[in-house]
């Protein structure tokens, strides 16, 4: 989904039933792994009516589940089957495994493939190091594009203009001292990653975590995805991760560019 597609107008045909159910269902997580109805209600801005009914018919389709020790919520294992059935139609997912694979096996470190979804970076696929990897990021973890490698090198494939608007559109935290906010300083970073094939990030969202990025492109030359090795700055700085990591990188982008064109 491109930028602005999520904040679209909506037709007289949106349910708004639905997008509060799916809004409880993003509730939970690593910070709220188990919700009562009062906190759903708090954290939702919904009524305690709506959150009583729609929290039940997720129960009882099997997206929710009641902790009986706690009372609480947490999410059902149903969830992972709306999941992998995406992953299991993405065409894309399948044309890259084979190369993410062998990228990982030659770096011997984590590699990873990510779809965007409005401002963000979504993990799709991903093979991990045989080497301590200190970060866990799970199949449908998300990331800004702003201030990650893969998000940088997806819109290094844009236009000067929508590299602009997507920056503009993003909230720009910083999640470690490293992290870039400057709109300016950003393209300027995204139009040298550009130049150089390859988009990198320096500790700017997990401290000591430094990503190599290259963008996925489909038929019409457009980006669809990204590439990126994770190199922990434990094993790597900068430089090196750039002079070694770059080149099977790019390649691993372009193969998997080559064999996305006859399928997407």
């Amino acid at each position: 989904m491109g930028i602005g597609e999520e904040q679209s107008s909506r037709s007289s045909l949106f349910n708004q039933s639905i997008e509060k159910a799916f809004a409880i269902l993003e509730l939970f997580g690593a910070q709220h792994s188990q919700l009562s109805l009062s906190e759903i209600a708090r954290l939702s801005g919904m009524s305690m009516g709506s959150v009583q009914r729609i929290t039940h018919t997720l129960e009882q389709l099997g997206y929710l589940i009641k902790v009986p020790a706690s009372r609480k919520y947490r999410i059902g294992i149903k969830i992972l089957t709306v999941a992998s059935q995406y992953l299991e139609a993405d065409l894309l997912v399948d044309c890259a495994n084979p190369y993410l694979s062998d990228l990982s096996n030659r770096c011997l470190e984590t590699v990873s493939l990510t779809e965007p979804s409005g401002l963000e970076m979504v993990y799709v696929a991903r093979f991990t190091s045989r080497h301590y990897i200190p970060i866990h990021m799970p199949i449908g973890s998300r990331v800004p594009m702003y201030c990650t490698a893969s998000g940088r090198a997806y819109l290094s494939a844009h236009d000067e203009t929508t590299i602009r608007r997507y920056l503009e559109a993003s909230e720009l935290i910083r999640h470690t001292p490293d992290t870039v906010t400057d709109i300016d300083t950003l393209l300027e970073m995204i139009l040298a990653c550009r130049k150089r094939g390859v988009a990198w990030n320096n500790a700017e969202y997990f401290l000591g975590d430094i990503n190599v990025a290259a963008p996925v492109l489909n038929g019409s030359g457009e980006p669809v995805a990204a590439v990126h090795v994770t190199a922990p700055g434990s094993r790597w700085t900068l430089d090196t991760a750039l002079e070694r990591l770059a080149p099977p990188l790019i390649e691993c982008a372009r193969a998997i560019t080559k064999a996305a064109r006859t399928r997407i």
